[in-house]
Formats: structure tokens, sequence, C-alpha cells
């Protein structure tokens, strides 16, 4: 089976790396993900530039790009043959609720599920992650549950590991979207040279998160799998909207 690689941590981040040790020795690999760390990239493309790349010893390809660049870039041409799965990860945090919007790892997943792919976008919980092999274990196990039994084909698995030891974990939970809070408020400081620069606020906390939720599943140590797709239509809606727009 041959698998596509890539992330939103860059290249050589430690979580991409291991998941590479966990699927080498079982699966034919190509890893094609940004040259630097592109995390909250989302499904941006780059369109006003060329994208260019650079092959590493072990086969590795780093792109000058984002997340979906990669992705876009490996399925529509870079790649002689295409891939059986796309996988994005091991992200180094968390990509829950309301993050998903803003998620590289998610986006590059999404990507190959867009052109065609079975895909999983992989997080850990922690920033500073201890168990990168925990969630490695997790991705090896899923890829084989989906090449017994492939899932719909517009489904993209959006997975979150606790940040612990494989045989503390829980086990494998459904689960949907929580919601956070709003952001906090951009900080102000100054550059070197006294002029005013802004660093974006941290996220939300919980607000959403109860039972269901991909928030109470980590909570209570289980790997939290969330089916997501990228039809952003709210279906219910569409009656309602048609008749608000009678009024025109």
């Amino acid at each position: 089976m041959h698998i596509l690689l890539s992330n939103d941590d860059g290249c050589q981040a430690p979580g991409l790396r291991r998941l590479i040790d966990e699927l080498r020795p079982h699966y034919e690999l190509d890893i094609v993900a940004p040259d630097r760390n592109r995390s909250g990239a989302s499904n941006s493309l780059t369109l006003s530039n060329p994208l260019r790349i650079q092959r590493h010893d072990d086969g590795t390809v780093c792109v000058d790009g984002t997340p979906t660049d990669c992705v876009h870039l490996a399925l529509t041409g870079l790649l002689e043959r295409r891939p059986d799965f796309v996988v994005s990860g091991i992200n180094a945090g968390a990509n829950l609720g309301d993050d998903t919007l803003y998620s590289g790892t998610v986006a590059a997943a999404m990507e190959g599920r867009h052109l065609g792919a079975p895909a999983i976008a992989i997080s850990t919980t922690d920033l500073n992650p201890r168990h990168f092999g925990t969630a490695a274990r997790v991705a090896h196990i899923l890829i084989e549950r989906l090449r017994e039994s492939p899932l719909a084909a517009d489904l993209i698995l959006n997975v979150n590991v606790p940040d612990i030891p494989f045989e503390d974990l829980a086990g494998f939970r459904p689960t949907r979207l929580g919601k956070r809070h709003l952001a906090e408020g951009v900080v102000p400081a100054k550059d070197p040279r006294g002029r005013t620069i802004y660093w974006v606020g941290a996220v939300g906390p919980e607000l959403d998160c109860g039972p269901g939720t991909d928030f109470d599943a980590i909570v209570n140590h289980f790997v939290s799998i969330t089916p997501i797709v990228t039809d952003l239509t709210r279906h219910a809606e569409l009656e309602r909207v048609g008749n608000w727009l009678e009024a025109l």
C-alpha cells in the first residue's frame, strides 16, 4: 500500500519523523511537507509565487509552501503514481473543535480527500509531546482498519490522541467537534525599533465540551475520531433562506 505523508509542522518535525518510523516497515511512503512550520495556514494555496522543492537523501520532499500546497503538488504532478491514503501529522498540539478551521494539519488531509484519496489528520494533544509513539501506533491501527473496511468516500477522519502511553488509552471513541469561547484579544508589543506589533491571542477555553464531543473524549483518555466533510452548506437552512429571499 502506498501512503502520502504530510503535515504543517515542517518536513523535519519530530511528529512526522516518528510517523515515518512507524509506517515505513509496512508501506510504501512518499513524504511531501512544508520546509518550515506552517501551523495555522488552514486551506491556503500559494498562487502568486512558484513552489520550490528540496529532496533530502531519505526521499523527503520539502516544499516552500503551505500544507495544502504540498498535498496538491504531490497529487497533481509530483508523484509518479497516486497514493492509496493521505495521512497528515503527527501534529504537536490538539486540533479540537473550532481549531479545525485554522489547522494546516486538517487542511492537508482535506486536500487529499478533495483530490480523491482517503485521508486522516492526526494530532497529539500536548504542544510538547512525550508520546509521539502512541499517536503513531494509533495512525497505523486506523490505516489498517480503513484498508479492511473503507468508510464513505467523502469523509476525513480528524484524530486526536491523548499524550499518554499507549497502554493507558481508554479506547477509541467517535466524536463530534466541540466549540470554544471566543479567542482572547491580540497582544500589542513593540519591536526593537519601537514600532507597534501584535501577537494573535490565545484560543478561547472550551464552551461546548460535554459528552460526545472531541474535548470530552480527550479528557477521559480516549482517542477522539471525528468524521468531517468539506461541504460547508447548512442544508437544514436552505428552505428558510429561500423563504427569506422571497421578500426581495
